[in-house]
């Protein structure tokens, strides 16, 4: 049974205790380090205190990268997907060239053939900022080779094919924080690349990538 709260943490309880089954220990977790954060911050034990409130938000991004990584596209007929993951070399990658934010990822394999798509989802990363001018200058986006702009609904992605490859791939910027790209090889054409993007879920991802 969940753990009852305390009325100073009984909004955040109510939060936490909505959230599925299989997170429910991870949830109890959280309640269990704030609450002892705060009586260690009411002791005035305060390095003790910021010890318990850093392991609570690192398990609630945890939670919230479980979340984002359910909109993930499901896999295309013919293909098979791995699992969402917060690849760790990714992660301390991220950190060295700007830190910060969400990093997840998720690996898709063709069942009759060599083809595989990597999908890569960053939010809220400074490596972000970088592509931003990309994707609002139309004339820079035009100036890189073998790339052409799709349209994915009213949103813009960015798709780069390699035809003599069979390898290219394909990026999409939301509300300026939210980068997403597919980098496949061996492909039968850029079309995969193309109808994985449109099969992100875009709605639930903004929803769950919220501030």
């Amino acid at each position: 049974m969940p753990r009852l709260c305390r009325p100073k943490s009984m909004s955040l309880c109510c939060v936490l205790l909505t959230l599925p089954l299989a997170t429910m220990a991870s949830a109890d977790d959280i309640v269990e380090q704030i609450e002892i954060g705060l009586e260690r911050y009411q002791e005035q034990d305060y390095p003790g205190a910021i010890t318990e409130l850093e392991f609570a938000i690192n398990d609630l991004r945890k939670l919230m990268a479980a979340r984002i990584g359910e909109t993930f596209p499901e896999p295309l007929d013919g293909w098979t997907a791995g699992e969402t993951s917060s690849d760790g070399g990714a992660m301390a990658a991220a950190a060295m060239f700007g830190g910060g934010g969400t990093l997840l990822e998720r690996g898709y394999q063709q069942e009759d053939g060599d083809g595989s798509v990597n999908a890569t989802l960053m939010i809220d990363n400074p490596m972000i900022q970088s592509m931003a001018a990309m994707f609002n200058n139309p004339a820079l986006m035009a100036a890189q080779p073998n790339t052409d702009r799709v349209r994915i609904g009213r949103e813009t992605a960015m798709l780069e094919w390699n035809p003599e490859r069979d390898s290219g791939k394909i990026s999409m910027m939301l509300d300026g924080r939210i980068l997403m790209q597919l980098e496949g090889r061996h492909l039968s054409s850029q079309d995969v690349l193309v109808d994985m993007l449109a099969a992100w879920d875009l709605d639930a991802l903004r929803t769950q990538a919220a501030r």
